[in-house]
């Protein structure tokens, strides 16, 4: 059976709710309209980071105070994503049994609370630094890793060939009536050289996140003074021509050696670089390769017959997600494990 799907909030519902698992505990139906409404504003925040004056932000942090346009929206956006957040903390605040931790809220509230117990005054351990975390991770690991899935879905519908290779491979390793599972990562290198492939030319966050120059240093005969906004552009480290050959050309093989064992690319950076790289990116490419290795166990995705060519070029948030686009998925085998992913 085949079906054509447009729409995929599933993919981002599915996303969050294995963040929400782990920081907050709990899973939200997919209906859920508070859910719902919190990931629409996500990834409204992220577009007018952007899209908008308010990226001048970055620069004259006053005009974040202007009562007016993308400026007010954006401060909009902050406070109910806030309310939200706030509401949970309070709640594992009241509810927390030391005893039987249920999340990563849970433990931080338990170290904070030891730390404020042995009388330690200049402790980080601040509800106010855990809803920086949880919203790092929730915003940021949500709207990447959702986008992340798409960029790999469109590209391998555009290049099936590609699609059936990966296919085979986890059909050769994985046994058909079980999941993959992140022991199986090793064993899929040409599954996991595509899905790689696909971050280097999507950089679903090309600008990485505004950084800034902790003392003035002199770089290439540049003088960075100190407080200086920097901004790494990823998307150039990606297709740098210099660095990789035939930089615009979709080839997974170009993550693999002779022997098909996977290579690892030190310009290769989608998560970030050094001391300020993405805290969350263990988990990112756990849960990128358990999503996309189950997909693609389970369906197979490709364009409408006359649909004309998605767009590459995407649409410039914060992140850099697909345009809308548009596949029609049909389940593999019958008696195959099937996710359900779009029923």
């Amino acid at each position: 059976m085949q079906k054509i799907i447009s729409n995929f909030l599933l993919i981002s519902n599915a996303v969050s709710n294995v963040i929400c698992s782990l920081i907050l505990g709990q899973r939200f139906h997919h209906d859920d309209p508070e859910f719902r409404g919190i990931l629409d504003l996500m990834s409204r925040g992220l577009e007018i980071c952007i899209n908008s004056p308010a990226v001048l932000i970055n620069i004259f942090p006053l005009l974040y105070y202007l009562p007016f346009g993308a400026f007010r929206e954006l401060r909009r956006v902050e406070r109910d994503i806030t309310v939200f957040l706030k509401k949970i903390i309070g709640s594992h605040s009241n509810t927390l049994d030391p005893n039987n931790p249920r999340d990563l809220t849970d433990m931080y509230l338990m170290e904070m609370l030891a730390q404020q117990a042995a009388g330690e005054q200049d402790s980080s351990f601040t509800e106010d630094y855990l809803f920086y975390i949880i919203g790092d991770l929730f915003i940021a690991g949500t709207d990447t890793t959702t986008n992340s899935v798409l960029w790999v879905l469109l590209y391998l519908a555009l290049y099936p060939d590609i699609q059936d290779q990966v296919q085979a491979e986890i059909d050769r390793v994985v046994d058909r009536r079980r999941p993959p599972s992140l022991t199986d990562r090793g064993s899929l290198p040409f599954t996991e050289a595509t899905i790689m492939e696909v971050q280097r030319l999507t950089a679903v966050v090309p600008l990485s996140i505004p950084h800034m120059a902790s003392e003035t240093t002199v770089f290439r005969g540049f003088t960075i003074p100190k407080g200086t906004v920097i901004m790494p552009n990823l998307y150039s480290v990606h297709r740098d021509p210099s660095v990789w050959d035939d930089p615009d050309a979709f080839n997974p093989t170009r993550f693999l050696d002779g022997e098909g064992k996977l290579l690892r690319r030190e310009s290769f950076i989608p998560f970030g670089i050094g001391r300020r790289v993405c805290m969350g990116e263990q988990l990112a490419k756990m849960e990128l390769f358990l999503t996309v290795s189950g997909l693609l166990q389970a369906c197979t995705f490709r364009l409408p017959d006359g649909a004309p060519a998605p767009s590459l070029h995407g649409r410039f948030g914060l992140t850099l997600a697909p345009c809308p686009f548009a596949l029609c998925v049909s389940a593999r085998c019958e008696d195959s494990f099937s996710p359900n992913a779009f029923s």
